[in-house]
């Protein structure tokens, strides 16, 4: 990733921890607030007799998302001197997971902010263990609300210990760790020189100075079918590239249907139009040279040995559920896996998971905000991929009565393929 690329945050923490006053902050200060603002939410704060909170920010953005100025309904923009960023914001579970097969799941980076006077607890560790669940290894501590703690270097020390050895056990790269006071402007855009027993960077240098890990470009390609379009006698099959590249001329395959064709052309909506490939995350349209039925959901795969994803009706997963009722075995649900939806069934709960220590339990049921390993089976064969091998289509979520109530991560772990 060069320093010239956008980098797309996805920022998280419990309610009181001040995830919303850490971006306000990056908004302010980094500039990137329309002249005037500020001191137009500092006014009308007054009025009405509320001390201002850096918050209020958010709020005023959202206010104003239909006259584009900076925000659209999930994702914050702001820049410093060296590069663009996009906080995807996600308020709660719900969105989060929601975020899984849309936008944060395409994020670079994570920051977790966590209350100094709360350290690391059940909530923070839920928080954690989501970023890990939707693929974003890498992440950022702010350790906020430092200007209400008298032995900071004692408080930020034994935090830091605790967000290691966690980080450790669920397997996420801690970045950098940094104190920070939000409400006071401390360590977000400036070092936080207030708390100086070792040189700590501000935020933004943290950010700007990220280099990113390696991309998709090298896993097998995977370009779910979103649309349909037809344009003329064209058939433009349109989607996003969720790993690999596609060329012009290349040798394809539709799972699960597994129909055969050669990509004709690949349309592009930007004026440069027409390209001779393209890579992941970008969102194209391709055309055939055969006139063939495919629908949405499906998945385009080069052909070749190792190339394809899995084809199964039967895996395992793991997830972290939201259901407000009690999950147990023979319930179905609606599975959406990259832009396939499909009805499913869990077959067995294997274990419980503590997001604690990560132990499991036999239990013959999974409550609300339990993390689960099952056993689920489809109502017909899906294309999907092992999470470990290829995230975008290895990750779900689970919807009963149009409310998403789990986010899992699929492992064929004891199943074959059947392809």
């Amino acid at each position: 990733m060069s320093q010239n690329s956008s980098l797309k945050i996805v920022v998280v923490g419990h309610v009181d921890h001040g995830k919303s006053t850490v971006i306000g902050r990056l908004i302010a200060d980094t500039n990137s607030l329309p002249e005037g603002k500020l001191e137009e939410i500092k006014i009308s704060s007054e009025k009405r007799g509320m001390p201002f909170e850096w918050a209020f920010l958010l709020d005023a953005f959202q206010a104003e998302r239909n006259q584009g100025i900076t925000i659209d309904t999930t994702k914050v923009f702001f820049k410093s001197k060296k590069r663009n960023y996009t906080i995807i914001d996600c308020p709660g579970h719900k969105e989060f997971l929601k975020n899984m097969i849309t936008g944060a799941s395409s994020a670079d980076l994570g920051i977790l902010v966590i209350d100094s006077l709360e350290g690391i607890k059940e909530q923070s560790k839920k928080h954690a263990y989501l970023l890990r669940l939707i693929g974003i290894k890498n992440v950022i501590v702010l350790i906020n609300k430092m200007d209400k703690i008298k032995d900071c270097k004692e408080v930020f020390t034994e935090i830091e210990k605790n967000i290691l050895n966690y980080f450790k056990l669920i397997d996420l790269n801690l970045i950098n760790i940094i104190p920070v006071s939000a409400r006071e402007g401390e360590g977000i855009a400036t070092k936080p020189l207030k708390y100086n027993w070792k040189p700590f960077p501000s935020l933004i240098e943290i950010l700007d100075e990220y280099k990113g890990s390696s991309n998709f470009i090298e896993k097998p390609l995977r370009f779910p079918i979103q649309d349909i379009y037809k344009f003329d006698d064209r058939r433009i099959l349109v989607g996003r590239i969720e790993s690999g590249r596609i060329n012009i001329g290349d040798r394809i395959i539709f799972s699960p249907s597994n129909k055969l064709s050669v990509v004709k052309n690949i349309e592009s909506w930007a004026r440069n139009k027409n390209k001779e490939f393209v890579n992941e995350g970008s969102c194209v349209g391709i055309t055939l040279k055969d006139q063939i039925f495919v629908e949405r959901g499906e998945i385009v795969s080069h052909s070749g040995k190792g190339e394809m994803p899995i084809e199964t009706d039967i895996f395992k997963a793991r997830i972290f559920y939201l259901g407000s009722n009690t999950l147990k075995v023979g319930q179905s649900f609606m599975m959406e896996c990259g832009t396939c939806s499909v009805r499913v069934f869990i077959q067995e709960i294997i274990s419980t998971i503590s997001t604690e220590d990560l132990k499991h339990k036999k239990s013959a049921s999974v409550v609300k905000n339990q993390v689960a390993e099952l056993v689920i089976r489809s109502e017909k064969i899906i294309a999907i991929d092992e999470y470990v091998n290829v995230p975008a289509t290895g990750r779900f979520i689970l919807i009963h009565e149009s409310r998403i109530v789990a986010g899992g991560l699929i492992s064929m772990e004891g199943y074959a393929n059947q392809r």
